[in-house]
């Protein structure tokens, strides 16, 4: 679990948007973690702490006079033994309060007096106009200063009935942000460019050749990059994954489409991984229209062409990134896997037996580099996305 072990104090501010943090705060438990809830006048208007304590199975605190800690200082002990503190929502009011260090109930003065090391991170959630304000924007530009992390917010339909910057982040994004900011920023700086997903080949306007990757790993591995302070660019073949948070994505259909797309955007790029199940071949002849199925009629002979090499594209490049290929294979991982390196021209190759771990939530590696090859056990397909872009920052780095 990715929060196994870890302390979070969820601090909800007044504002619509709490009920998102039922859902997250089952999320952060589901995740691992423990939740300690603390919430502002404001936010009972909107949620009740008899809700809140039943899904985070901990008591809930609204009053900084709070007799139920021994000493009488909730403000002090609720923090000493946390991880972080998540805001979520956290309101104009309250990104006011923490700019300035006004501390007059019980979560703003737990925020003022946390250890300086203590990450809080805050989701904001307000109408557009009050996020356009000039006087907010003074005041996140101060957060910032002070090192406080932002989570969003994004854009969208608003319970006031507007449209714009304001909304805040959905459970499963804040969630997503959470275990990032746990994570090493061994890629901080960095850009990376990360192929995932099949391609499909059309026949005709309605059928296609194409394969069984589901993308998952390519997926895990654009969020481990950005989990590890990355700013990374996601080309993605057909899948129904979400995007990872803060990832950029380009959707593309062929391997001719994403061969352009590579080209065109791997300038400026310090890494390079190459996931996507590229097909090799694409149908030459394909009709412009069905072809239609006649009694008697003989199959439609299909003639194929190759489709460009991507990842060699790339590796021959005069300034090419740091590339890493991935190999699926049926059988003779390591004998293929070692030759498909050479025959690419790459520093690092990671192989897998294809048709057992497609569209599964696990997965086990072999690493080809040119001194051999290393083994990352069976495990979930985001641990051993974090696994890699931990070797590759190693291996960059040296």
């Amino acid at each position: 679990m990715d929060l196994a072990g870890k302390k979070i104090v969820l601090g909800l501010t007044g504002g619509i948007a709490c009920y998102k943090a039922a859902e997250l705060t089952r999320a952060l438990i589901k995740a691992g973690a423990s939740v300690q809830v603390v919430m502002t006048h404001a936010a009972t208007h909107f949620i009740t702490p008899v809700t809140m304590q039943a899904l985070s199975n901990q008591p809930v605190y609204t009053n900084q006079w709070d007799a139920r800690v021994g000493n009488n200082m909730p403000h002090i002990d609720l923090t000493r033994d946390a991880d972080a503190i998540v805001i979520a929502p956290c309101s104009a009011d309250f990104i006011f309060k923490l700019a300035h260090g006004a501390c007059d109930d019980l979560l703003s003065t737990l925020c003022v007096a946390r250890p300086m090391m203590l990450p809080l991170l805050l989701a904001p959630a307000m109408n557009v106009e009050m996020w356009q304000n000039a006087a907010t924007q003074r005041n996140i530009a101060q957060l910032k200063a002070d090192g406080i992390n932002l989570l969003g917010p994004d854009a969208g339909e608003q319970a006031c009935g507007e449209t714009g910057m304001g909304r805040m982040l959905e459970p499963e994004q804040l969630l997503e942000e959470v275990v990032a900011a746990f994570q090493p920023k061994l890629l901080g700086g960095k850009r990376v460019l990360i192929t995932a997903g099949p391609t499909f080949e059309p026949i005709d306007p309605i059928r296609g050749i194409t394969n069984l990757s589901s993308g998952k790993m390519g997926y895990a591995i654009a969020r481990a990059a950005r989990e590890a302070g990355a700013d990374v660019t996601l080309v993605s073949g057909p899948t129904a994954l979400s995007t990872p948070y803060g990832v950029h994505r380009i959707n593309v259909h062929t391997a001719q489409q994403m061969h352009d797309v590579v080209m065109s955007h791997v300038g400026g790029q310090n890494i390079f991984i190459a996931v996507a199940a590229v097909a090799d071949w694409r149908v030459a002849n394909a009709s412009e229209q069905k072809i239609k199925k006649n009694a008697g009629s003989d199959a439609p002979q299909l003639v194929f062409e190759q489709n460009p090499d991507i990842l060699a594209s790339v590796a021959a490049l005069p300034n090419t990134p740091y590339c890493v290929g991935f190999a699926a294979e049926s059988e003779n991982l390591v004998k293929h896997g070692k030759a498909k390196r050479e025959k690419k021209g790459i520093p690092l190759l990671v192989g897998n037996i294809g048709p057992q771990t497609f569209g599964q939530d696990q997965n086990e590696l072999l690493l080809f580099d040119d001194k051999g090859h290393i083994s990352f056990p069976r495990a979930d397909k985001q641990q051993l996305a974090r696994q890699l872009v931990a070797e590759i920052a190693r291996r960059i780095e040296a």
